[in-house]
């Protein structure tokens, strides 16, 4: 396996490991009377990161050299990651869900910008392409994903928007 495998092995691995956290936040969200928005949007993400990631596993084989600088902005995309997830904290999920009441996060990236979450994934899906020299991946992933990501962003941002004038957590 190259280094470009095992790279897109340990992504997968990792979203993997976040669908899980995410189902638990959203099954524990449900039962304190959460709503899901936007659900038609849904399978279209999850088709085009599963897709992203089979891509990726086909043509990592190919790859002859890694860019170090990409690989470093998206191991740096990581620990943003993670700073997203610690600040939403119960409340992180994939899907787009509101519980009436609860003030939004303004905590974290989320004192910065509205939405870094987005912001990471759609440089994530760029530079890992980039990385392995794969710019057409790069541009065409990049593009669908930012394509989608402003249809949800207007779903998330009408659900949210009553919560918004609430006390921030």
């Amino acid at each position: 396996m190259t280094w470009a495998g095992f790279i897109v092995l340990l992504v997968a691995l990792a979203r993997g490991l976040e669908l899980l956290h995410a189902r638990r936040n959203e099954r524990r969200l449900l039962a304190e009377g959460a709503t899901e928005v936007g659900r038609a949007h849904y399978p279209l993400i999850v088709g085009l990161h599963l897709a992203w990631l089979v891509a990726l596993a086909i043509a990592s084989p190919k790859v002859v050299a890694l860019r170090w600088t990409w690989l470093a902005l998206f191991l740096l995309l990581q620990l943003a990651r993670f700073w997203v997830l610690a600040s939403l904290g119960r409340f992180w999920t994939t899907r787009v869900m509101t519980l009436p009441g609860q003030p939004l996060v303004r905590r974290g990236p989320y004192r910065l910008i509205r939405h870094p979450n987005y912001v990471i994934v759609e440089l994530e899906i760029i530079s890992l392409p980039l990385a392995f020299g794969l710019d057409g991946l790069a541009l065409l992933f990049g593009l669908a994903n930012a394509a989608i990501l402003f249809w949800r962003i207007r779903v998330e941002d009408r659900a949210l928007a009553p919560r918004r004038d609430a006390l921030p957590v």
